[in-house]
């Protein structure tokens, strides 16, 4: 409880700003352990609260973040590669201070409950450090896990007397959330009104279970933000998608960050050759994006 009140101080500190922190090992306790604070960058006070999610394959251990009062629109953050940690409750409590319900899973509930590292103790290089991965993602990709998941992490959220089931749900993921995004739309239709996908990975790929070919099943609003060296690695797939979302007459903004690197968003991603990943000047671009996203297409 302490350790929280201390990150809630620095945030007011920093006013919104935020910045690479080390990472700090926090537990995920059974039942429910609530703070309320100010979040960083805007006036509402918000609380965070930790809890488990019933889905078909177990218990996910999540963050569930919301305004003090009221009941908001819901958002569902799939995290990056490195799962649920620091940095990404810290991206929720920036959006529930902006009148947002948010929910962030361990998307590797299967394996072990969070956390498990974050992209500052990570070296992509080192073969030891990339198997420590494997069998966090491979939980994930057995068919229809994600859209398992994906459908009780909605109905979490519309359980949620802190979340105004009149409005639809918005969607974000990081790296390999990104294309998590697009089966959430897919897989929960009348229920996610936006989804935004920030540097995702394989969005688009030569197989039949792609995910750019799930347009036709989407009913929400989508945004593409692609990371310069993805774009130089692949210069077709924002072609692809664009396409695929026009047939499918699915509004969806896809656009390129001249520059930026594949993780731009995120502040604790490690250093590649020596320099940040992570780009404020960008991230807080694709900030403005997401939030102009939520209240054209939430209400």
């Amino acid at each position: 409880m302490m350790d929280e009140k201390k990150n809630q101080q620095k945030n007011e500190a920093q006013a919104g700003d935020i910045g690479r922190r080390d990472f700090v090992a926090f537990s995920v306790a059974a039942g429910i352990a609530a703070t309320a604070g100010p979040a960083a960058g805007a006036g509402l006070e918000v609380v965070e609260t930790n809890v488990d999610i019933k889905t078909p394959d177990g218990t996910c251990d999540a963050a569930f973040i919301h305004p003090k009062t009221g009941s908001h629109a819901g958002v569902l953050i799939w995290p990056d590669v490195f799962g649920l940690r620091p940095t990404m409750r810290d991206m929720a409590r920036r959006l529930a201070a902006d009148g947002y319900s948010v929910v962030v899973p361990n998307p590797y509930y299967r394996v072990a409950k969070a956390p498990f590292t974050d992209g500052s103790h990570f070296n992509f290089s080192d073969p030891a450090d990339r198997a420590k991965l494997a069998p966090l993602t491979g939980s994930l990709s057995a068919p229809g896990n994600v859209e398992k998941d994906a459908a009780a992490y909605v109905a979490f959220l519309d359980a949620q007397k802190e979340v105004d089931k009149a409005k639809k749900i918005g969607t974000q993921g990081y790296c390999m959330g990104g294309p998590l995004v697009v089966r959430t739309a897919a897989a929960v239709p009348d229920r996610i009104g936006a989804g935004a996908s920030f540097h995702g990975g394989g969005l688009v790929t030569d197989k039949p279970d792609s995910p750019h070919l799930l347009a036709p099943k989407i009913k929400a609003r989508m945004y593409f933000g692609i990371a310069a060296n993805d774009d130089a690695r692949q210069p077709d797939a924002k072609d692809k998608l664009k396409e695929a979302f026009a047939a499918a007459h699915v509004p969806a903004e896809i656009e390129v960050y001249p520059g930026a690197l594949h993780g731009w968003c995120v502040p604790d991603m490690p250093l590649q050759d020596g320099k940040p990943i992570y780009s404020k000047p960008d991230a807080e671009r694709a900030w403005g994006k997401l939030v102009a996203l939520y209240k054209g297409a939430l209400g």
